[in-house]
C-alpha cells in the first residue's frame, strides 16, 4: 500500500475546560487522512479482522449507533480513518487504566480529507501519547504490519501511574464529582482543591486542610501518642523508649517477654519485630529498628497476641477496617525458603509491586525482618524445610482483608476516641486484637499506633471482603449535604457589549457585599483591583480566580477564540449570558466560516449552566434566542424593544424579561412589572440590559441594582472600549 494512504496530525490542542465538544477536558486533533479519504474501512481488506483481534475491547464501544457493538457495526459497514483513530485512542487509554469513553470526529468541508477529532482524556500527557501511539497502531493495521501492543500499553500505563492522581486521591475526587463538587488539581502530585474560591477545601491524599501540623507531630511521636491515649483510658501496650541494645533488653525484662521492638519514628511497619523472647532476638531487632528509623530511638513494648488491624476514622466515625494475616510457607523437602516464598506467596495474583495490588509481593526490602523471623526459628533463607513443615515468614503481613462489619461498637468507639485525642480529622488506628468483634479489654487487645495520612488502598481494594467508599466519607466530612463547594459564577460571551456587561455585573455583585473576581478583555480584577496577567492565557487567568480563597463570586468573559483554543475556565455556572452571534473573522482559522458554526461555539456558554441556574439571552438576535432550548435552567430574555417576538412570547408564558421602555429599564415577570430603573446614559443600553438581567438572575434586588447603575464607573482608566 502506498504511503499516500497515511494519517497526518496537523494540530493538537488540549481544551482544559468545557468546549464545543463536551463539558469536560478533551484533546482536539486536526487530521489529514490523505488518500484514505477514498478508502473507508470496508474498502481496506482485512482491517476489521486485524483491528478487532488486536483491540478486542472495541466491541463495547457504542459509537453513534448507541449500543454495545455500535462502533464495530460502523467499522464493518464502512467508516473513515479519523473516526477509527478516535476509537483506537480511547481504547489505548482504557487499556492503560485511564477509563474514558467520549469521542467525536467531524469532517472539515467536503471531500477534503481534513477532520477535527476530539477525545476525552483525564491527563494531557497521557492523551497526547495515546494519540501518537494510536496513529501508529492504526497505520500498522491498515498496512498489515506487526505492532507491539503490549509494549505500548506498558509505556502508557507507566505514564498514567507517574502523572495521574494516585488511587486514594482519585477515589476522593470521584466521590466529589458524584456530588457535583468541582475539583482542580493544584500540583503534579496529589494536592487537590475541591470547590471554588472562598468555598473550596483542599485535600492531599488522606489529609485535609483540617489536618493540623500539631496532630501530625503528635502522631509521629509514638511515645507521646501512647501516653496521651493512656491518659484518656485508651488501652495501649506498656513500653519504653531506649537508645541502645543493652537498654532494649533491660526494658524487655522489665516489661516481661514476649516484646515488640520497633523504630520510634518508623512507618508502614518497617523495622518492626514481634514476639521476641530472648536477648539475642531483642539485640538483633534493636539493630534493625535503629537502622530503619530516622533516629536511634527505639520502642520496646509488650507483645499483644492477636492480629493487626487498621481502622480508618473520618471525622467522628469509623468508616472502614481491615485485618492483617500471617504469612507461612509449607516445606516440600526440596525447596529452600526463597523458592517456597516465590512459589507459595508471590504467585498469588493479588500480590504485586504496584498500587493496584491489594497485597505486596515479598521483596528484598522485607528481607531484614524475614531473616530475623527465620533466625528465631533456627533457619536462614537458604534452609530447606522438611516435607509438610510450616515456617512463619511474616507475622501480620498486609493489613488488607476487610472486616468493617465485624468491628465491635466499643472497639469503634475506642478508635474514634484515639483519633480525637491525637487531634486528627482522618486517622488510621492500628489495633491488635485476637477478635475484632469483641471489646479490647475482654481480650487484652490494644491500640498500638495512630497514623496521620493513612493509606486508603486496603479499604478501596481489599484482598478479600467488600470495598469501602472511603472517598465518599471524606467528601461528606468536608462538605455538608447542602454544600456544593460552588460560588456564584457568571459566564458571558459574545462580541458586542460583553466586556462592559461583565464589568457592570461584577460591580453589582461587589456592592451586594461579595468579594468579586472578574476576568474580561479589560484584564483580571479582584474587587476592582487590577492584577497583573503575568503572561497567563485567558484560561489560566480565569482559573486564578477559582483558586483565590478570597473570591466569593466570579464573572468570566469568554471569547469564541478562547472556547475554541482552551475551553471555559470553570465547569458550570449559575448564570450564562450570550450577547450576540456575529463576526466570524476572529475564528476563521478554525474553519468557523458561518454564523451557524459560530452558534455551535457560543452555545457552550449555555450548555454549562447549572439546572438551578439562568440563561440571560439577547432577544434581538435570532440565533441567541434559539439557545434558550439548550438551557437546563431558567431563561431571562432582554432587549431594547419590548415588542421583540421572544420577549412577547416569554411574557405570555409568565417568565422573566428585561427591556427598555422610553427612558427607563423595566424588569417584568409575565405581564407584571417588577421594577423600573433609570437608563444610564454612559453605558450602551444592551450591555446595561444584559447586566441587569444577570443581577436579577443572581437574586439581587432592584433597589441594589439601581444603586449599582448610579455608582458604576463606565470609563475607568484601563478599558478597551
Amino acid at each position: 500500500m502506498t504511503k499516500k494512504k497515511d494519517i497526518e496530525v496537523l494540530r493538537v490542542t488540549h481544551l482544559r475546560g468545557p468546549n464545543i465538544w463536551t463539558y469536560r477536558p478533551v484533546i482536539e486533533a486536526w487530521l489529514d487522512i490523505g488518500e484514505l479519504e477514498n478508502f473507508p474501512s470496508n474498502l481496506l481488506p482485512g482491517l476489521y479482522e486485524r483491528l478487532t483481534a488486536i483491540l478486542p475491547g472495541l466491541i463495547i464501544h457504542r459509537c453513534g449507533v448507541g449500543e454495545h457493538g455500535g462502533f464495530l457495526e460502523r467499522l464493518r459497514d464502512g467508516t473513515y480513518a479519523g473516526h477509527i483513530l478516535e476509537h483506537v485512542v480511547l481504547e489505548l487509554q482504557n487499556l492503560a487504566g485511564m477509563k474514558t469513553g467520549f469521542g467525536k470526529t467531524r469532517q472539515i468541508g467536503e471531500n477534503t480529507g481534513l477532520y477535527k477529532m476530539a477525545f476525552r482524556t483525564r491527563q494531557e500527557q497521557v492523551g497526547r501519547a495515546a494519540l501518537a501511539a494510536g496513529r501508529d497502531l492504526l497505520m500498522a493495521m491498515i498496512e498489515d504490519r506487526p505492532y507491539d501492543l503490549a509494549a505500548t500499553v506498558i509505556d502508557l500505563t507507566d505514564l498514567v501511574e507517574s502523572v495521574c492522581l494516585g488511587p486514594s486521591t482519585a477515589n476522593i475526587v470521584d466521590a466529589a464529582t458524584v456530588r457535583k463538587i468541582p475539583s482542580i488539581r493544584l500540583t503534579d502530585g496529589n494536592l487537590v482543591q475541591l470547590g471554588h474560591g472562598a468555598r473550596q477545601r483542599r485535600i492531599w491524599t488522606a489529609e485535609t486542610e483540617d489536618t493540623s501540623a500539631i496532630a501530625e507531630g503528635i502522631a509521629s511521636d509514638k511515645d507521646l501518642t501512647k501516653s496521651l491515649l493512656a491518659s484518656c483510658g485508651v488501652p495501649v501496650p506498656e513500653g519504653e523508649l531506649v537508645t541502645s541494645a543493652e537498654a532494649a533488653w533491660e526494658a524487655a525484662q522489665d516489661i516481661g517477654v514476649p516484646v515488640v521492638v520497633k523504630p520510634y519514628d518508623g512507618n508502614h511497619g518497617r523495622g518492626v519485630s514481634l514476639n521476641l523472647m530472648t536477648e539475642a532476638d531483642v539485640t538483633a531487632a534493636y539493630a534493625l529498628a535503629a537502622r530503619k528509623g530516622d533516629s536511634k530511638s527505639v520502642i520496646v513494648e509488650r507483645f499483644i497476641a492477636g492480629n493487626e488491624h487498621r481502622l480508618l476514622v473520618v471525622g467522628k466515625r469509623l468508616i472502614a477496617a481491615a485485618a492483617g494475616e500471617s504469612l507461612w510457607v509449607t516445606g516440600n523437602g526440596k525447596s529452600n525458603i526463597i523458592e517456597l516464598v516465590d512459589d507459595q506467596i508471590n504467585t498469588d495474583p493479588r500480590r504485586g509491586t504496584t498500587e493496584d495490588s491489594p497485597l505486596n509481593a515479598l521483596a528484598p526490602e522485607h528481607g531484614a525482618e524475614i531473616i530475623l523471623e527465620l533466625e528465631r526459628q533456627g533457619m536462614t533463607a537458604y534452609s530447606v524445610p522438611q516435607d509438610g513443615q510450616k515456617v512463619l515468614i511474616q507475622p501480620n503481613g498486609n493489613v488488607a482483608f476487610d472486616v468493617t462489619d465485624k468491628v465491635h461498637p466499643q472497639v469503634a468507639a475506642m478508635a474514634t476516641l484515639a483519633a480525637r485525642v491525637v487531634g486528627l480529622d482522618i486517622a488510621g488506628i492500628d489495633v491488635v486484637a485476637a477478635d475484632i468483634s469483641r471489646p479490647l479489654e475482654e481480650q487484652g487487645g490494644a491500640i498500638i499506633e495512630v497514623n496521620a495520612s493513612p493509606g486508603l488502598l486496603a479499604h478501596l481494594k481489599p484482598a478479600s471482603g467488600e470495598p469501602r467508599n472511603v472517598g465518599e466519607a471524606i467528601v461528606d466530612h468536608l462538605f455538608a449535604q447542602d454544600e456544593s463547594g460552588r460560588m456564584p459564577i457568571v459566564g458571558i460571551t459574545g462580541k458586542h457589549g460583553a466586556t462592559m456587561a461583565s464589568r457592570l455585573i461584577a460591580w453589582l455583585l461587589q456592592i451586594s457585599g461579595k468579594k468579586v473576581g472578574l476576568s474580561c478583555a479589560d484584564g483580571l480584577f479582584v474587587n476592582g483591583r487590577l492584577l497583573p496577567r503575568d503572561g497567563f492565557t485567558d484560561w489560566e487567568t480565569g482559573e486564578r480566580l477559582l483558586l483565590n480563597k478570597n473570591v466569593e463570586a466570579g464573572v468570566f468573559e469568554a471569547s469564541a477564540r478562547m472556547i475554541l483554543t482552551e475551553g471555559l475556565a470553570y465547569d458550570k455556572c449559575a448564570v450564562g449570558v450570550v450577547t450576540d452571534v456575529s463576526d466570524v473573522e476572529d475564528v476563521a482559522e478554525f474553519h468557523i466560516a458561518s454564523l451557524d458554526k459560530l452558534y455551535g461555539v457560543l452555545r457552550t456558554q449555555v450548555d454549562v449552566i447549572l439546572p438551578s441556574g439562568v440563561a440571560v439571552l439577547n432577544a434581538a438576535d435570532a440565533q441567541v434566542v434559539d439557545m434558550a432550548d439548550l438551557c437546563d435552567g431558567e431563561v431571562i430574555f432582554y432587549g431594547v424593544d419590548e415588542h421583540l417576538a421572544a420577549i412577547a412570547q416569554h411574557r405570555q408564558d409568565g417568565k422573566r424579561v428585561v427591556f427598555q421602555r422610553a427612558g427607563s429599564i423595566v424588569l417584568a415577570q409575565g405581564y407584571d412589572d417588577a421594577a423600573s430603573l433609570p437608563l444610564s446614559p454612559l453605558v450602551p443600553p444592551e450591555a446595561v440590559l444584559a447586566a441587569i438581567a444577570a443581577g436579577w438572575a443572581l437574586g439581587l434586588t432592584p433597589e441594589l441594582i439601581g444603586a449599582g447603575l448610579r455608582t458604576f464607573d463606565a470609563n475607568p482608566k484601563r478599558t478597551h472600549h
